[in-house]
């Protein structure tokens, strides 16, 4: 940890980000020569999802192609709920951005001529893919900049502590409470500041199988809706439909590339089970496909990715990453199947902001996974979450340069709480099964009640506080849910399969009104088989 933490009391800050991944330090090197203290949970490059990324960045680069046709694709995709000028604004900022990424020091892919490689992902009408060796997009970008932000005079860096509330005051953000990370018995931090960009990332860890780091649990959308904070579109969650189940928690991942190079998706018969189900097989779109592992799993056949014919000896040349995971498992990908389920990858739904990344409170801004910012609708785009993210990290830099922030103010004499202790592992176990079996790839309203009950009960009496910010954030997603009585996009409701037109618009909700629906379920009795998960 660098610094001392101890000084961090009451001290005060002009900018803080929280968060160490693509969003947040993208951010603070935007923001540079200002002042700013970047706090990251895990050592950098470490706690990341943008790290794990295996695609690369999507940008209308090349020619031929232009933001407008990638727009196109964007909303296409999203379920009928995206932003359409958010989209196109995205997509008209990826040039430059990708610029920005390449005066600090990243190493995208280059073709003969000394122009930006592109490749083609599904739901793209283009090449429009900028990567770093193959599968390495993510890890590189965040080598790359964690570098930059080293050498930014103006950045504090303060690895391993984790934010757990939100302090406010009249509707304004006054600072935040931390905690050193990995050590919940020690005694909570405060911090002052008028100006918080949270950058936390997603919440893959609330379920049983995610391809997400340890950190991506949701903390950041629970804070923020602790504080009032208006959250968009929770529902949808969208599952990597080819996890590599290796007993690894995060699980690998097998990227989507694999289907593209001719891999086929086989259950415990030999049979491809995807034929049957969309005229694309194995290329259809991502949420279809995932629906289709999740159901031969659990109707026992069990499922597999098999590039013993498409690619064989070839594998460990084209997809290094991917064979690296499979040989770790004991698998030798060019003479055996992969097995595979689908796993939580990317949430669509977050803190809801405007065009320039602030949310509903005052001094408060979020980028990156945590955010929704209709970008994504219902239902994601290949390789859009990273541009979002630098998209939006640089939107924040440029508000918050604009505004004369406040000093600080004298922040409250007592802490949101002082509880901390480590979270039962059962519990935790439980909440994440909870999560995959019912607020999962295929859900329905009996089961999303359940859940919502449970975690609610949760939040009311966890006397744990990082698991009650699992709780939050879970209650969050499942209740939004129950809500919407359709299926669209990444949400499928077994009882409700079809879209419903009325429907076709954006959740905007608060954990009150998230609340109130567990409250409206109370009356319901648990089924007998539901244990609780207080911790």
């Amino acid at each position: 940890m660098q610094d001392n933490v101890h000084n961090l009391t009451r001290s005060t800050d002009d900018v803080v980000i929280v968060g160490g991944g693509l969003a947040g330090l993208f951010c603070a090197l935007k923001l540079a020569p200002r002042p700013v203290t970047l706090i990251s949970a895990a050592p950098l490059g470490q706690g990341a999802s943008s790290a794990w990324a295996q695609g690369g960045i999507a940008a209308a680069v090349a020619e031929g192609d232009s933001p407008e046709a990638h727009a196109a694709d964007t909303i296409a995709v999203g379920g009928g709920l995206v932003d359409e000028a958010v989209a196109l604004g995205i997509a008209r900022e990826a040039a430059p951005r990708i610029h920005d990424l390449l005066a600090y020091g990243v190493p995208f892919d280059r073709d003969l001529e000394g122009k930006l490689a592109v490749g083609r992902e599904a739901a793209h009408s283009a090449r429009r893919i900028v990567h770093v060796r193959g599968d390495g997009a993510g890890a590189a970008i965040i080598a790359a900049l964690s570098e930059a932000v080293r050498r930014t005079p103006s950045i504090r860096l303060i690895e391993g502590l984790v934010a757990e509330a939100l302090l406010t005051e009249d509707g304004a953000v006054i600072g935040l409470q931390l905690r050193e990370a990995g050590n919940p018995a020690a005694r909570p931090l405060l911090l002052a500041s008028r100006a918080v960009v949270l950058a936390t990332g997603g919440l893959g860890h609330l379920y049983a199988v995610t391809t997400n780091p340890l950190e991506a649990s949701g903390s950041g959308l629970a804070i923020a809706a602790r504080a009032g904070a208006v959250i968009a579109d929770p529902e949808f969650v969208q599952f990597h439909p080819t996890a590599i189940m290796a007993g690894r928690d995060p699980a690998p991942l097998a990227t989507e590339a694999l289907r593209g190079e001719g891999a086929t998706l086989i259950n415990g018969d030999g049979e491809r089970f995807m034929l049957a189900r969309h005229p694309l097989a194995e290329l259809a779109p991502r949420d279809i496909v995932a629906r289709g592992v999740f159901a031969e799993i659990a109707a026992g056949r069990g499922a597999f990715l098999d590039a013993r014919q498409a690619l064989g000896a070839r594998f460990a040349d084209k997809f290094p990453t991917v064979h690296a995971s499979c040989i770790a498992a004991g698998i030798d990908p060019a003479t055996q199947a992969i097995p595979i389920a689908p796993a939580a990858h990317y949430h669509m739904g977050g803190i809801a902001v405007d065009e320039q990344g602030r949310s509903s409170i005052d001094g408060l801004w979020a980028a990156g996974e945590v955010s929704s910012t209709g970008a994504h609708g219902a239902n994601r785009l290949a390789s859009n979450s990273l541009l979002e993210a630098v998209v939006y990290a640089a939107r924040i830099a440029d508000d918050i340069a604009r505004r004369a922030i406040p000093s600080p103010a004298r922040l409250p004499d007592a802490l949101v709480t002082s509880r901390g202790g480590t979270p039962d592992a059962a519990a935790v176990k439980r909440l994440r099964t909870m999560m995959s079996a019912h607020v999962g790839v295929i859900r329905n309203s009996d089961g999303l009640a359940e859940a919502v009950r449970s975690f609610a009960a949760v939040e009311r009496e966890a006397g744990n506080f990082a698991f009650r910010n699992m709780a939050i954030s879970a209650l969050l997603v499942a209740a939004s849910a129950w809500t919407r009585r359709e299926s669209r996009g990444a949400h499928f409701r077994s009882d409700h399969p079809a879209e419903g037109p009325a429907l076709a618009q954006r959740t905007m909700t608060t954990l009150t009104e998230a609340r109130e629906i567990a409250e409206s379920l109370s009356e319901r009795p648990l089924p007998r088989t539901a244990r609780p998960m207080i911790a």
